[in-house]
């Protein structure tokens, strides 16, 4: 009978050995899969074919096919703000405006802000948020698709996204009338990690960035999204390092952070990381230490205590902040009130 029951050291050899390859596919997928694992572009089922649209929520757009530079086609959206927008959309806020000036001038002295969404969904679900950018803070909005996400053609990466990031910024800088507004980046969860990207390699065109809720570096994250893969994090080739690109971003370009405290899926810190890395930006040193004067002196750092990873954007005080912010910035603003309301 005992020849049929395996020793300690059979059962342990055993256990090894499986333990080895469930290593060796975590690892394996970790490397191999990855872009599968940060780009779930397929999910929810459907996302690739059903994308809201802006007229859903009533709200005037233009349809935007943006071809990058590696030869896709990427379908975003363009909402352009209109002088009498608030006679057809009661909802908007009204905003003083030269007589007999045209929708493309009184367009080219709104902000014009460009949204780069999280890995998750598309573009389109991100709608209600653009909706309070034009509505509310009646500005201009780029609303970009990344490839392999919704109905723009290719697969996600870390190169593509960029690509894909220049590409729209290019687009509006070549506009003859938006070209003339002031760029602000909007960008959420990896989102942010696209427009630190963007900022960094376009320092005299981007006038601010918003963003919420993003990470020092993707293989940071893995240790905390993907426990048992943590020691093999250096296996990570998307890396999306925004903590070693503030730096190159102009301690004169205002910077707003929303931090959600309840973040389940990126801890709190990395954005408290990247905080301190903004406030670096314009680090003096003096006889008694340093001065980050300069750094902070157009830059702003917001906890919301209940915000988790994706609802942070409806913790009170989020859009009042934003219209704060985005009033700063030198363009004329409407109530901050009517933002908050839209909450």
């Amino acid at each position: 009978m005992s020849r049929f029951v395996p020793s300690i050291e059979t059962f342990a050899k055993g256990m090894l050995a499986t333990a080895a390859t469930l290593s060796t596919v975590g690892v394996g997928l970790l490397y191999y899969g990855q872009n599968y694992l940060i780009y779930p572009s397929a999910y929810p089922p459907g996302d690739r074919l059903e994308v809201p649209v802006p007229s859903d929520y009533d709200i005037p757009y233009d349809d935007v096919e943006l071809k990058t530079p590696d030869g896709f086609i990427l379908r975003c959206y363009l909402l352009t703000q209109k002088k009498r927008l608030e006679f057809d959309h009661p909802e908007a806020a009204s905003l003083p405006g030269e007589e007999n000036e045209t929708d493309e001038e009184f367009m080219s002295k709104r902000p014009t802000v460009i949204m780069f969404h999280g890995n998750g969904g598309n573009h389109g679900h991100r709608i209600p948020l653009a909706r309070v950018f034009f509505m509310k803070m009646r500005c201009n909005v780029f609303m970009l698709s990344y490839r392999g996400y919704g109905k723009s053609e290719g697969s996600p990466s870390e190169k593509g996204l960029c690509i894909d990031a220049q590409a729209a910024l290019d687009y509006i800088t070549s506009d003859p009338y938006l070209s003339k507004t002031p760029i602000v980046l909007f960008g959420q969860s990896i989102g942010g990690a696209v427009a630190i990207d963007l900022a960094s390699r376009n320092p005299s065109k981007i006038s601010a960035l918003i963003l919420e809720n993003t990470f020092t570096s993707l293989p940071e994250v893995v240790p905390h999204a993907l426990p048992l893969l943590g020691p093999f994090s250096f296996l990570c080739h998307q890396k999306w390092d925004s903590i070693n690109k503030i730096p190159l971003i102009p301690a004169t370009t205002p910077v707003l952070m929303l931090s959600g405290a309840a973040d389940e899926l990126i801890p709190k810190d990395h954005m408290r990381s990247l905080w301190e890395a903004v406030a670096k930006r314009g680090e003096k040193k003096t006889a008694g230490g340093s001065d980050y004067k300069t750094g902070l002196e157009r830059a702003k750092f917001m906890e919301f205590e209940n915000g988790g990873h994706n609802d942070t954007c409806v913790q009170t005080g989020y859009w009042t902040a934003v219209a704060e912010f985005v009033a700063s910035l030198g363009a004329p603003s409407s109530s901050t009130q009517k933002s908050e309301s839209s909450n």
